[in-house]
């Protein structure tokens, strides 16, 4: 089900705030940079996109790329792309979080996504617009559903396009839990009221102090 995003004061207010501190010209240099960015980390990444793809091949049967609804801006769902790093029926059960010791998740698995390789396809998802480089991580609804009776306003997070990473991702630790996202909330809120080229540039270089680190989600 795809919900209609309709602003409250709140939005209002918090999207006032955004103004603010972003120039006229901010969406388009940050198009410019979401496209120039993804295609060149598509390019350098393409060997390591192979090497990815035969190794979830040999280790577990199931296909190489994961497909999963998730909302984005205006509450607009879409499909976002992912290398598989759990095994095929891993929801089998039924949708749940995923934690740092998850059976589900294979040893490429657990390879992938520490290192993050496995949100490589969705630069994907950035040439197509569904998203950013930087931004709020888009949830699913079947979580939303659950996380906004516990956070009021969770939705303000869709007035920006979801991200690759974004400022929670950089400043807080891995968590799958209400209390996590309650935190990430505010990392998220922040970025929305300050966002700037200058920021999204930042969040990308810790980024790649995360990746290299292994901390993060």
């Amino acid at each position: 089900m795809t919900y209609v995003y309709v602003p409250s004061r709140v939005d209002l207010l918090k999207d006032s705030g955004k103004r603010q501190h972003t120039s006229s010209y901010y969406p388009f240099l940050k198009r410019g940079l979401d496209v120039g960015v993804s295609l060149l980390l598509l390019i350098m990444t393409l060997p390591l996109w192979l090497i990815t793809a035969i190794a979830i091949k040999c280790e577990s049967p199931g296909a190489v790329f994961f497909k999963q609804r998730r909302t984005g801006l205006f509450n607009q769902e879409f499909n976002i792309f992912k290398f598989r790093s759990m095994c095929e029926d891993a929801e089998k059960d039924g949708a749940r979080w995923a934690s740092k010791n998850d059976s589900r998740i294979t040893r490429v698995g657990k390879f992938i996504r520490k290192t993050r390789i496995d949100e490589l396809p969705q630069l994907l998802n950035v040439l197509k617009g569904d998203m950013s480089l930087v931004g709020p991580r888009p949830e699913r609804e079947v979580f939303i559903h659950d996380l906004e009776k516990h956070i009021p306003f969770y939705r303000v997070r869709h007035s920006v396009k979801p991200g690759v990473t974004g400022l929670a991702q950089v400043s807080y630790t891995y968590g799958a839990s209400v209390e996590d996202a309650k935190h990430k909330h505010r990392y998220d809120m922040e970025y929305i009221k300050h966002q700037s080229v200058w920021m999204d540039m930042r969040i990308l270089f810790d980024t790649v102090r995360v990746v290299l680190t292994g901390q993060g989600v």
